[in-house]
């Protein structure tokens, strides 16, 4: 071999050695470095389990969305037609009430999709912020708020909802704030773990030597920077609200009467499980089918998106 090939050769091997960081970590792995929508791109295109999760969100998203175009009405009563089985007028059949199975899902599915998010918003936004706070400002403000989430943490939440209902005149807003009140904590203690890792980095020192406030610093610089477990929180925060409206609906406590979620479907059809086992075979395989895909997309996000976790 030639003497200058061999050089060339050790030349490029000290190059690469010494390259840049983010070149290094581009051979290792193409998503380190980007932007936490780079990597959800990234899970997708490379994880088919993330891909089919998310695939079948979108498609149960989008027919409740189009609920509207069923023929049938969701609250129209047709005794005559009642516990029809699946055939080509009712796809899914009828209810004791002679309502159309599939539109009921249909519409129940924006019912119940529709307090999931809201009350994902709701205590992410209300987690984020309280969990930033603690986590920025520390000593005794912190201690409190720990304190206060160690305090919601050990309440049995389906409980104290139900408690609350004995107080209070149901209806979808207050089940949002009652699912939301319970289920912030969560975010809370993940965005101040994360806050205390964050504020010891040299661009939030940075700030604070210009004169940043610390109002600035918080929704600027630290916020921004965590917006990968914020996203992984709202996930799971979604399927734990779907759940609890589910139970709570099934239980009586949740979603009212004419208006229809999965849960209350379920209720329902408890009376004719051994007769017409398809009344609660399909409110319950929706729910299970879309908890279960938030759960699994939440926890891929979490590996994909976490550089401590991904290799």
């Amino acid at each position: 071999m030639d003497k200058s090939t061999v050089q060339d050769g050790q030349a490029a091997l000290a190059k690469e050695a010494f390259a840049p960081a983010p070149l290094q970590r581009k051979r290792q792995d193409d998503f380190h470095g980007r932007s936490t929508f780079h990597g959800i791109k990234y899970l997708l295109k490379e994880n088919r389990l993330a891909a089919a999760c998310a695939v079948t969100i979108l498609l149960i998203t989008l027919a409740a969305i189009l609920a509207p175009l069923s023929p049938y009405d969701p609250d129209a009563l047709d005794i005559q037609n009642a516990l029809q089985r699946p055939g080509p007028g009712h796809l899914l059949g009828t209810d004791d009430l002679g309502r159309d199975t599939f539109t009921r899902a249909l519409y129940g599915g924006r019912v119940s999709l529709a307090v999931g998010c809201a009350a994902m918003a709701v205590s992410v936004v209300a987690g984020t912020l309280l969990g930033t706070v603690s986590g920025y400002v520390g000593g005794k403000t912190d201690n409190i708020l720990m304190r206060i989430v160690d305090i919601f943490l050990s309440i049995p939440n389906l409980l104290f909802i139900i408690v609350i209902y004995a107080f209070v005149q149901p209806g979808l807003v207050v089940l949002v704030l009652m699912l939301a009140f319970f289920s912030w904590t969560s975010v809370a203690r993940v965005v101040r773990a994360e806050t205390l890792s964050l504020k010891q980095r040299d661009f939030v020192i940075a700030a604070k030597c210009l004169g940043v406030s610390d109002a600035k610093i918080i929704m600027r610089h630290i916020i921004p920077n965590m917006s990968s477990q914020i996203i992984v929180s709202a996930s799971i925060s979604i399927a734990r609200a779907i759940l609890d409206e589910s139970a709570l609906s099934f239980l009586g406590y949740g979603v009212q009467l004419p208006m229809s979620s999965w849960g209350s479907m379920l209720q329902n059809a408890q009376k004719y499980i051994l007769h017409e086992p398809l009344l609660a075979i399909v409110p319950g395989i929706l729910i299970l089918v879309t908890v279960l895909c938030f759960n699994i997309l939440g926890d891929m996000l979490q590996h994909a998106l976490d550089p401590k976790l991904t290799k």
